[in-house]
């Protein structure tokens, strides 16, 4: 679900789900929270799987660098982030890898979906309640809540925090704390449902590569 210009870890770490083939959580790696923290994770979960189709605005800082621009998805594994700034830079998931255009560099690159924490988020059925560790649910009186969520394979890579609000439930934002303590913050600016999204949003072939080039 951070969708930054770097195909990394925290730069995919949407973390509204970690990578896709993830073992189950043991029981005990939730057994410290509440029944009430419980039903906020439910609560999440149903939204996000009820997220299929949707549009919108963004905006992203990482440090000193402010980046802005507009994002597509059509689960199950699409979803389209064109930046205005920088402009021309687009990073699409096809259902099968992930790619990263910036023609500012002349750059292409692509990894495996399922290599990233985009994967679950963009799965058919997306789940909380395994392949991650819920570190803590934190609740406010508005009925707006935030979920510190873990790589439960790799605890150590640091965390994401998926930030909602409460009325109407929409998540908002969310942010990414790498293991070296590098964080961005990816906030949803609009968030709208959206139908007959074209295909070719979430098509991007590789610029770089000559006609007829093997």
């Amino acid at each position: 679900m951070t969708v930054s210009p770097h195909l990394s870890r925290r730069a995919f770490a949407l973390g509204t789900a970690a990578v896709a083939g993830l073992a189950a959580l043991p029981a005990s790696a939730q057994a410290n929270l509440s029944a009430e923290d419980r039903a906020v994770l439910q609560q999440a979960q149903t939204y996000l799987q009820g997220l299929t189709s949707a549009q919108g605005t963004f905006t992203e800082v990482s440090g000193p660098q402010n980046r802005a621009g507009r994002f597509y998805l059509q689960r199950p594994g699409k979803m389209r982030f064109e930046y205005s700034n920088p402009e021309g830079l687009l990073v699409v998931s096809d259902g099968s890898n992930v790619k990263r255009w910036d023609p500012r560099l002349n750059n292409f690159r692509q990894v495996p979906l399922s290599q990233t924490p985009l994967s679950t988020f963009l799965a058919r059925n997306v789940r909380l309640d395994q392949g991650v560790r819920i570190d803590r649910v934190t609740r406010m009186q508005s009925g707006a809540f935030a979920i510190t969520v873990r790589d439960s394979r790799r605890p150590n890579d640091g965390y994401v925090i998926l930030s909602f609000a409460g009325s109407p439930l929409r998540l908002r934002e969310w942010t990414i704390r790498d293991a070296q303590g590098g964080s961005t913050t990816t906030r949803l600016t609009t968030l709208e449902p959206a139908s007959g999204l074209s295909a070719s949003l979430f098509q991007l072939r590789d610029p770089t590569r000559r006609p007829g080039r093997n």
